[in-house]
């Protein structure tokens, strides 16, 4: 149970979210008290590939904390080299250059008795004071410390934060003890969010692995996707649609405006442009090949570029049981072998037509859509409880610390 503070009578540095045991003020500590820093390994390339585990910038950010099991590559090295980059439970690794100011400096934990190493664009934080390890690395999440660690960073191209720099850092700490209760709470949460992760992983492969099956070239009598579509040109004469839409290869169709951040780069004349209604499809050709294809279902109607090809299905087939076929691997197969020109390579509607198209029933593909739309949503409800753990974190890494 916490208690939040009343702002009327707050004592300063203290959290505004607090366990009810819990009093006293917060102490500021420079990292260096806690920790000692240091640069990581640059081996050669051909050391890759067997020995001891070596910890990257990507087992910093792709891990909740980091363990022997999760780290992905391993080295060569030797005994001198393990006993001078050795990284042992409770050390904090932080990431020492990036391509964008607000990452730099991003830190993990190794949680782990294993023995590894650390690479030369990792930072070590060596421990030598008494903390509790969870806790300081979700400290180190915390929008207060990221504003104070982010401007150390520095360059032009990259930015990269230094010892000297993660040595100037001063935060405020908890007592041992409300550090050991505020990480084991937090632990939970990230238990709950990596068991959230492997439902939603498992949803999206039971729905590629039907998709396969379903869709399998082997097992169905092939037609071509041009005897169940034709193409639409309606134009948007008199500017009478003011929806303009693009095609994201993540997100299908989106308002423009959404795709160039709160820009809208259509011009004011938008008569030339495209007509799409609601089970329309629209690719562009020359971003097909990253999966920018999508069938409308989140407006009634819109506009699309000149430039987007657009069709719809023939009353015998079904827009549901298409759409999914444009997830297979068979598409995307068929889809490079038909790629046309040198720098931009684009599929046009006539390569499209010639794609073969596993040919069904109308009720089999009604049923295929059914089920698949079905586990499309549920996986749509996963990910939406998952943002819901999230911002759930990110709201006690703003109350529960200063």
């Amino acid at each position: 149970m916490t208690t939040t503070i009343d702002n009327e009578h707050k004592t300063f540095n203290v959290p505004n979210l607090r366990f009810p045991e819990f009093e006293g003020e917060w102490e500021e500590h420079g990292l260096s008290e806690f920790l000692d820093f240091k640069n990581g390994l640059n081996p050669k390339p051909e050391k890759f590939g067997k020995g001891i585990k070596f910890i990257s910038v990507m087992d910093i950010l792709n891990n909740t904390i980091i363990t022997y099991d999760s780290i992905k590559a391993c080295v060569d090295a030797n005994n001198k080299e393990i006993d001078n980059y050795s990284v042992k439970m409770g050390d904090l690794l932080f990431q020492r250059s990036s391509e964008t100011l607000e990452d730099v400096g991003r830190a993990n934990v190794y949680m782990d008795e294993k023995p590894a190493i650390f690479g030369g664009f990792v930072i070590r934080g060596k421990k030598k004071g008494e903390y509790n390890p969870l806790f300081f690395k979700n400290l180190l999440e915390t929008p207060f410390s990221r504003r104070k660690i982010i401007p150390m960073g520095a360059g032009a191209q990259h930015f990269n934060i230094g010892q000297e720099g993660l040595s100037k850092v001063k935060l405020y700490f908890a007592p041992i003890n409300e550090q050991n209760k505020i990480a084991k709470i937090l632990s939970l949460l990230d238990d709950r969010i990596s068991t959230q992760n492997k439902i939603i992983e498992d949803l999206k492969k039971l729905k590629s692995a039907i998709i396969e099956i379903e869709y399998s070239s082997k097992t169905k009598t092939s037609s071509h996707i041009g005897d169940f579509i034709v193409q639409t040109s309606k134009r948007n004469k008199d500017n009478a649609i003011r929806t303009v839409l693009s095609v994201s290869n993540r997100q299908g169709f989106i308002q423009q405006s959404e795709q160039f951040e709160n820009r809208c780069v259509a011009s004011d004349d938008t008569s030339n442009y495209k007509i799409v209604e609601r089970n329309d499809f629209a690719f562009n050709p020359a971003r097909i090949n990253v999966g920018s294809i999508a069938r409308l279902i989140t407006f009634e109607k819109g506009i699309v570029s000149p430039m987007y090809i657009c069709f719809r299905t023939k009353d015998y087939a079904t827009p549901e049981y298409l759409d999914y076929f444009f997830e297979s691997k068979l598409f995307f197969t068929e889809i490079q072998k038909r790629l046309e020109g040198s720098v931009r390579q684009c599929l046009s509607y006539e390569s499209l037509c010639n794609i073969p198209f596993p040919l069904l029933a109308i009720e089999v593909q009604q049923r295929i859509g059914k089920q698949l739309f079905t586990l499309a949503q549920k996986i749509k409800l996963e990910t939406d409880f998952l943002e819901i753990l999230h911002k759930q974190k990110q709201h006690l890494l703003r109350q529960m610390f200063i």
